[in-house]
């Protein structure tokens, strides 16, 4: 099968997981295109089957800001000429779907097909601007397939938009050979020299994550027992971070990582993630930490209780609940038969249910619908 795939390049969660895919059905003799304006951040090294073609935005005098959509549309009808693609497998209703239904409008000689993945916020924000609303709607029902990374994003997006088709849930997955409990004893001791305990966040740093309160946690769990907190990304909220860690007294005990290409073995070398998010289309980042033997605690929001199941990698509290988590936190690390129960459980969990093998089955799966035109256009 040839198939070309658009996400965005930089560090995301939908970057992650479309990269991965890519790569994951290249080894399984998929011809792969990327289609983007930058290199994927986890496409860093050559890979049999996989091509990645950058989509150059012209700038010219007349344009007031540069028409990125129509530069990507006519990549994608450029690239599914010459590489004969068999379909579009697009991350991100705006603009990737809008682009892939235009482009497949003008390829009318050739029967490609459109894939439209859903993760979260090009529904949850940009779906209900009014700015967006329609166009996000009209992506969506053009396409000839949609799939959601959970069942919470799916019921939300039949709640918010007015999407006449059937919506298929295909999960994020990790890699079981790279997620693995695999602790660093050198990291681990630069980052908790005195053995304390480690606790981890990974993110974006944005409002909707909370990570102030992740200082407000940590803080709280350390005024308890010792340990220390690694924080990985960047992103707006990080100077609201500092000064909280500043104010509380826990500056000094916080690592700030910034990002960071692969959190595996950061992830399998903490004890604890703390994720107090307002909103998860799925938690790709609890996930990979379950999948690495590191309980989660989180609220019971979005699709989260897709990925943790309580007492199965981790354990969900009610929304903005922080001393529920803060005391959860404080259990975890305080009894050691507990931690280790509910990690290996949660790692158990995510090779199964979540595995790549399992779930890249399932896009095959999904695309050869698709391509013999069965799969459920009418909601």
């Amino acid at each position: 099968m040839r198939i070309g795939i658009t996400c965005y390049p930089s560090i995301g969660g939908s970057g992650v997981v479309a990269t991965e895919l890519g790569k994951q059905l290249a080894e399984r003799g998929h011809q792969v295109h990327f289609i983007t304006y930058d290199t994927p951040f986890r496409l860093h090294q050559h890979q049999q089957g996989v091509t990645f073609h950058e989509v150059e935005v012209p700038n010219y005098p007349l344009f007031r800001y540069p028409p990125y959509l129509l530069a990507l549309t006519n990549k994608m009808i450029e690239v599914s000429r010459f590489c004969r693609l068999d379909l579009l497998h697009v991350h991100y209703a705006i603009p990737h779907a809008t682009s892939a239904v235009l482009a497949r409008s003008v390829l009318r000689e050739r029967s490609v097909k459109v894939v439209t993945t859903l993760h979260g916020t090009d529904v949850s924000l940009l779906g209900t601007d009014p700015g967006f609303y329609d166009l996000v709607a009209w992506s969506i029902n053009a396409s000839d397939g949609v799939t959601a990374v959970s069942a919470a994003l799916a019921e939300d997006t039949r709640v918010k938009l007015p999407v006449t088709r059937d919506i298929e849930v295909i999960h994020n997955f990790v890699d079981p050979a790279v997620y693995a409990r695999r602790p660093s004893p050198a990291l681990r001791a630069a980052l908790a020299p005195a053995g304390e305990a480690l606790v981890v966040h990974v993110s974006n740093f944005r409002g909707v994550k909370r990570p102030v309160d992740v200082v407000r946690g940590f803080a709280a769990i350390n005024g308890r027992l010792p340990c220390r907190l690694a924080l990985v990304g960047e992103g707006p909220e990080m100077p609201r971070v500092r000064a909280a860690a500043a104010e509380l007294g826990v500056l000094d005990r916080i690592s700030f990582m910034g990002h960071q290409e692969c959190v595996a073995e950061i992830l399998s070398s903490a004890d604890l993630f703390l994720l107090p998010s307002a909103q998860e289309s799925f938690g790709l980042a609890a996930l990979e930490s379950i999948a690495c033997g590191t309980p989660v605690l989180a609220y019971r929001i979005g699709g989260l209780p897709e990925v943790i199941e309580d007492g199965q990698g981790g354990f969900l509290l009610p929304d903005n609940d922080l001393d529920g988590l803060v005391a959860r936190g404080i259990e975890l690390l305080s009894c050691p038969s507990l931690w280790g129960e509910v990690g290996a459980a949660g790692a158990d969990r995510a090779r199964r249910l979540f595995g790549a093998s399992r779930i890249v089955s399932m896009y095959e799966a999904y695309y050869a619908r698709v391509l013999q035109g069965d799969q459920g256009k009418e909601a």
